[in-house]
């Protein structure tokens, strides 16, 4: 029985979806104004590994990740550039669908877009304002009232007294109570505008997941992810939004991936710790990005340095070199391993644990590999097989030990077999300076040689 922490009632629960052998999920995409950055990737990978793994589960899965494409942000960033908000978030929208193809992330079924879905989220606001939930001020502003909803602040656990204490109103503000949130902002001078009934204007961020996650999936579904730094306000509000227009319950099971932290500090702009996948990717391998991610728990924070990237690098180039060389087998006789696996992923997506079983895998296909070659093709089959459950070790093994992240290599492939082939004429004619000599220029290259019965094959460090 799979397990998932619900961050809705704080402890773990045995999964039932509303409909047998079907599951709905929903999770809070990017805000396309900016490259995405390593946070980002935390939640594209987490739940990509969700899905994968309801997947491989039997489940009809329908995943839906929804694209923020109006907002303040995006606003402020086309106009400094001086460019139409639509340019912008065309392009951002190629570079983050660029980033997570390399993390090997899977399409979700459906991607929705804000403005695409401005006359769902229009019938939403009329609905809450039809049963008391929210409403319009005078500067055509709509807001939602969020003393109206009586549930407010149990996915979060906060107080609505305490949050009264220290919520602020803004002069250009017309709310009843601090704590109302805009549901419809009214139009301002060059700003992008839809109409709407009450006046022209623009959703507010809160009811576009709302009104797009209840379109894809129905009034009730089973799963709603993001990051720990949505569940307030965005998550809560969502939730009185929601329920407040359907009268249902919103979702069955809350989750939340942690923080990043770099170098035990949080990742922030302001301290100057703030990466994008692309500038890691200038130094390290995509699925080395995403190892890295799936060895800390996804409620656990993460903390980046680039340490643990090199360790990353070296725990796949220990699986990649255990697959080398083997013949294509079926995964047969490794029942244990899947079960355990299974077991590591049933408890709330144990990523960590599940990798620990694949490490054990990889040390029995190096012990029987020279014994049995047939059963060790199995194991590695089955190494393959797991590590798909995961999205990782699904490259050919020479590709990923030949490949090379960032910049161009200094040698490329034909030159190193160029000089490979050097040194084995060396090595024939007893010259062991000359072979050792070229030896160690592949090293300073970082290339290193691995001599074995079958001849000598090469990776890059």
């Amino acid at each position: 029985m799979l397990k998932v922490y619900n961050d809705l009632s704080n402890r773990k629960e045995d999964f039932i979806p509303l409909e047998p052998g079907k599951v709905r999920m929903y999770v809070c995409g990017m805000t396309v104004y900016d490259l995405c950055h390593l946070g980002h990737a935390r939640v594209m990978v987490v739940f990509d590994v969700i899905y994968r793994y309801l997947k491989s589960l039997g489940y009809e899965v329908i995943y839906i990740r929804n694209i923020t494409d109006i907002d303040d942000k995006i606003i402020n960033r086309a106009n400094e550039n001086g460019e139409s908000f639509n340019a912008l978030t065309e392009r951002f929208i190629a570079e983050m669908h660029r980033d997570t193809e390399a993390l090997g992330v899977l399409q979700p079924d459906d991607e929705p877009r804000a403005t695409t879905h401005i006359e769902e989220i229009i019938d939403m606001i009329r609905r809450l304002i039809d049963n008391g939930h929210a409403y319009r001020v005078e500067n055509g502003d709509v807001y939602y009232s969020v003393g109206s909803f009586k549930g407010y602040g149990k996915l979060s656990g906060k107080s609505i007294e305490d949050l009264r204490a220290g919520a602020r109103v803004d002069v250009d503000e017309q709310k009843r109570e601090p704590l109302d949130f805009a549901l419809w902002k009214a139009a301002k001078p060059g700003e992008p505008a839809w109409r709407s009934p009450w006046g022209e204007g623009r959703p507010g961020w809160h009811i576009e997941c709302s009104a797009m996650s209840t379109c894809c999936l129905g009034d009730t579904f089973d799963i709603h992810g993001g990051g720990a730094d949505l569940t307030f306000p965005h998550h809560e509000n969502e939730i009185a939004q929601s329920e407040g227009a359907t009268g249902k319950p919103f979702v069955r099971y809350w989750l939340h991936n942690g923080f990043v932290r770099i170098n035990d500090e949080k990742m922030s702009k302001s301290l100057g710790n703030f990466f994008t996948v692309r500038e890691i990717l200038k130094h390290f391998q995509a699925e080395e990005i995403r190892y890295f991610i799936l060895t800390s728990h996804y409620r656990s924070p993460l903390n980046y340095d680039e340490e643990h990237l090199v360790n990353a690098r070296g725990a796949l180039t220990r699986f990649y070199t255990a697959m080398r060389g083997l013949p294509d087998a079926t995964s047969a006789g490794a029942e244990d391993y899947a079960e355990r696996f299974n077991q590591s992923m049933a408890d709330d997506f144990n990523t960590p644990e599940a990798l620990a079983v694949l490490f054990e895998l990889v040390r029995e296909i190096n012990r029987v590999r020279q014994k049995d070659e047939t059963r060790a093709g199995a194991l590695a089959a089955e190494l393959r097989r797991l590590g798909g459950v995961l999205g990782i070790l699904q490259d050919n093994p020479e590709v990923y030990l030949r490949g090379a992240a960032g910049e161009k290599p200094a040698l490329d492939d034909e030159a190193v077999e160029t000089l490979i082939k050097s040194r084995m004429d060396a090595r024939k004619n007893r010259d062991w300076a000359e072979a050792d000599r070229i030896r160690d220029e592949l090293k300073e290259l970082g290339v290193v040689l691995e001599d074995g019965p079958q001849g000598t094959s090469w990776r890059r460090t």
